[in-house]
């Protein structure tokens, strides 16, 4: 089952048909045994033959966090652009450390959905975007679902100094989620896959790929250390890292279509602007 938001509230996709959800999205994600109440809803409800409307992103009063250094990739990706301020050492800690990297990302508000433009900073020369698994998270701290997740960043800023860390990755059009949230009856497999590309006057720029099987920690583990001292009321989103980072040459550009593709969820894409 994949729930999505819609203008007109949550829709859920089951069995091929469209079924209207007669409640708010944030309710939702405060609701215990939420795969059991999707399914009687499906059980009894209508079936429409295609959704009515675009598909918005999968938040309202929820936070969206980050997680960094969780795949290798990603910790020698880091290190390099942050070579001058002496980054290389303290993120080989981090990716072997305990305590996972959490930051905050962005409210709610901020986030794009399906089709809708991300950004990259004015003041940055070199921004890239990072295609991630995102956690669907409830108020209690349980997985609820999982999404995808488009975690922009300016990695010239960050480069400069790790302090800067909240203006490379907090911006406006810094996040985008969606298509849907696939709703989590069981948890996902080693196996899933996750795919970039990134078209640019039509033809392929770039393109990579990787699966949970490179993810370090158990996406539990990552929940809850997020949970250990914060509550989230509506619950929240945690992007989960990226393992997929395009070279040290190669820049997001205004025009550019980013496509994130996981095969249980969907594919998002966003224009760049």
């Amino acid at each position: 089952m994949k729930l999505r938001r819609t203008a007109r509230g949550p829709v859920l996709e089951s069995d091929g048909g469209f079924v209207r959800v007669d409640e708010d999205w944030d309710a939702l994600f405060v609701r215990p045994g939420l795969a059991a109440h999707l399914r009687e809803v499906a059980a009894r409800g209508r079936r429409a033959p295609s959704l009515d409307g675009p598909a918005l992103a999968p938040v309202v009063s929820q936070e969206v966090w980050g997680a960094g250094v969780t795949y290798d990739r990603s910790r020698v990706a880091r290190a390099d652009e942050s070579q001058a301020a002496g980054g290389s050492s303290f993120y080989d800690r981090v990716y072997a450390a305990a305590r996972p990297e959490l930051f905050f990302k962005c409210a709610g508000w901020r986030v794009r959905g399906p089709g809708q433009a991300v950004r990259i900073r004015r003041d940055a020369r070199w921004s890239v975007p990072e295609p991630e698994l995102a956690l669907a998270i409830n108020s209690r701290g349980q997985i609820a679902g999982y999404t995808i997740g488009n975690d922009m960043s300016s990695r010239d800023i960050e480069a400069e100094n790790p302090l800067y860390l909240p203006q490379a990755k907090t911006y406006d059009g810094s996040c985008a989620l969606g298509p849907a949230v696939l709703i989590a009856e069981a948890p996902l497999a080693r196996e899933t896959t996750i795919a970039l590309r990134i078209r640019r006057a039509g033809a392929v720029a770039f393109e990579g790929g990787t699966s949970l099987e490179h993810l370090r920690r158990p996406l539990e583990e990552l929940a809850a250390y997020l949970f250990r001292e914060t509550t989230f009321p509506a619950g929240c989103v945690l992007l989960t890292g990226t393992g997929i980072v395009p070279p040290n040459d190669f820049a997001l550009r205004v025009g550019d279509e980013i496509e994130i593709e996981v095969p249980s969820i969907g594919t998002l894409s966003n224009p760049v602007e």
